[in-house]
């Protein structure tokens, strides 16, 4: 694939991408505004909730996108028996995952609760958000797979729309469900906290995945048909998990460690945590401009592999590379422009809070620029198979770096929230080398032979 056609499928690609994980985050903070004027016992509890359900819907969101890049490679193969099978185990092993966790989150809630806060105020909150959020994880379950079938076709539009249609319904019944609603002496709707957010959340994506089910009914270029063979499907299906659970679990590494920041940062004090838990939010969602970068040029290298056509592979990866290092720039100026407007977007909360935003706005600032160099090598060395050395680098420079350094600050040094929260940027400084060797290595060692690895029949 030539350099210029290479650069324009991946900007048609990106783009819808970028916005698609855009309006996905931006719901998380719809909810944390129109939660805010409760105080910040609620802010706090829905931290710590939202960072339960975040990390299974992290797994999930693993999960899918190995699928996509199995459905990108039987795209680039034009089988559409492949696509199929590929489409249908990726569903059976996401669905299988959701209903696990859900069972769990049935059965340990309120024991995992207590686990993660001593904050007895905060126990009936955080149970009262996950007895109904818990339901978002079987509708993501098949909208995830939906999704990567979607991208995997090159259609990332399609996904964009579902988020479109999303939002708003998402943001009112939200608002509605959380402060209650009287029309006149008929209809009242009771208040119901952040146990509304997660209501609202639940019913917008329930409309998604109907949105997005009729388009794959409707649409005459995508036929999925169940295989009959059951001992082929069967051999599909484990093919298929051995491909995208080391990838999960790559995905899952940093999740877990994610949580368990924001756990070592609920130690310090309230405003310090509810500062992280504000800003949260907006870090993630500027760092989908370059993770959509990053995805689409998984996809588009997958796609090439399916197709047996990796001419200029070399040259297509260093613009990719050199494309993310520029979106992630425009990121650290977009972060810098958010902490001069922290007050304003955010205008009920305590001297100390906002002064903690201000403390660690420096870091969140320049986190994006490193993190999006990782990022873009993570994802084309997964499209080239790579996954257990790339959870080799994640896991050493966060677990046996980065997480420990960020413990004994907190736990035993007592530190100040600027140097709690300046281990993220050091973390991704830790692994930028290892990723870039690993990347030429492997660029330089790949060829037609091992794309016999990614076959699963």
């Amino acid at each position: 694939m030539h350099s210029q056609s290479y650069l324009k499928k991946n900007i048609a690609l990106a783009w819808p991408l970028a916005l698609n994980a855009l309006l996905m985050q931006s719901m998380l903070m719809i909810d944390t505004l129109l939660v805010s004027p409760l105080g910040e016992i609620s802010l706090a509890a829905m931290g710590i909730a939202t960072t339960i359900v975040a990390f299974i819907l992290g797994i999930q969101m693993a999960l899918a996108n190995g699928t996509q890049l199995v459905l990108s490679r039987a795209v680039g193969s034009g089988d559409s028996t492949s696509l199929s099978k590929a489409f249908w185990s990726g569903l059976l092993i996401n669905s299988s995952v959701a209903l696990l966790f859900w069972g769990l989150l049935t059965a340990f809630d309120t024991a995992l609760i207590q686990l993660l806060t001593q904050n007895v105020a905060l126990y009936t909150e955080i149970e009262a958000y996950i007895a109904i959020s818990k339901y978002i994880v079987l509708f993501t379950a098949i909208t995830q797979v939906m999704i990567a079938l979607f991208n995997g076709l090159s259609k990332s539009k399609i996904p964009f729309k579902g988020y479109l249609i999303e939002l708003p319904i998402n943001a009112l019944l939200s608002y509605v469900f959380i402060h209650g609603y009287q029309l006149g002496a008929v209809i009242t709707l009771p208040a119901m906290g952040v146990q509304g957010a997660a209501l609202g959340s639940i019913i917008a994506i329930a409309v998604r995945l109907i949105y997005l089910y009729a388009v794959i009914r409707r649409s005459p270029t995508i036929t999925l048909h169940i295989p009959e063979d059951r001992t082929m499907m069967q051999r599909n299906i484990k093919g298929h998990a051995i491909e995208i659970f080391p990838i999960a679990a790559n995905v899952v590494i940093l999740s877990i460690g994610a949580t368990i920041y924001q756990l070592l940062y609920s130690q310090l004090d309230i405003s310090a945590y509810v500062a992280i838990t504000l800003i949260m939010p907006w870090i993630i969602a500027g760092s989908q401009f370059f993770a959509a970068w990053s995805h689409a040029s998984a996809i588009t290298i997958s796609q090439a592999i399916g197709s047996q056509k990796m001419q200029g592979l070399v040259k297509n990866v260093n613009t990719s590379i050199d494309i993310t290092v520029v979106i992630s720039i425009l990121c650290a100026v977009f972060f810098a422009l958010i902490s001069l407007l922290i007050a304003d977007i955010y205008p009920d909360l305590t001297p100390s809070t906002y002064q903690a935003l201000a403390v660690i706005a420096p870091i969140y600032i320049i986190l994006p620029i490193i993190r999006g160099y990782n990022t873009v090598h993570g994802h084309i060395l997964r499209a080239l198979g790579k996954t257990t050395a790339v959870f080799k680098i994640n896991f050493t420079g966060q677990w046996l770096i980065s997480i420990p350094i960020c413990a004994f600050l907190i736990l035993g040094l007592d530190a100040s929230i600027f140097w709690a929260f300046a281990v993220q940027p050091f973390e991704e400084f830790v692994k930028a080398l290892p990723f870039r060797r690993l990347a030429r290595r492997s660029l330089a060692s790949f060829d037609l032979q091992k794309t016999a690895q990614f076959q699963h029949d």
